[in-house]
Formats: C-alpha cells, structure tokens, sequence
C-alpha cells in the first residue's frame, strides 16, 4: 500500500492545494489595508505569504546538506 506522499495523483492534488493556498493568502492579503504600516515591507502585498514559503524551501535545503554531510554514512558503515 503507498503512502500519500508515494501517491502521484494525490502529490499532485497536495501540490495544487499548496499553490492556491498561497494565491489565496496573497489575494486576502490584498484586501488588508495598509494604514499603519510599521516597517517598509507591510506595504508589500503578499510579502508575508511569499517570505514564509521561501524561509520554509531553505530550512529544508539547508537542513538536507547538514543531513548529507554529517549525519548520514556509507552504505557498508558498519561492515569494517
């Protein structure tokens, strides 16, 4: 039995659900008015979708080259 995440149809059905999630939150966004903005960035629309989805794809690259580099061993690690 696959997984859901092993699935292609629902990898792909998980993916869109993904997409538009972030679409929405950009579009409500929008909608938000910016009258009291206290750092330059609250006035960017959809600043805060887009830097939460970019700070979430580099704590998964960085933490694949840390599990790269020290973390995992050799296939026959354990045959010497």
């Amino acid at each position: 039995m696959k997984t859901v995440f092993e699935d292609p149809a629902r990898l792909k059905q998980m993916k869109r659900a993904g997409i538009f999630s972030l679409a929405l939150l950009v579009v409500i966004d929008l909608l938000i008015p910016r009258d009291h903005a206290i750092f330059p960035w609250d006035g960017i629309p959809g600043f805060y979708a887009t830097f939460g989805f970019l700070a979430t794809a580099v704590i998964i690259v960085v933490s694949k080259v840390i599990g790269h580099l020290f973390l995992m061993k050799r296939e026959d690690y354990y045959d010497h």
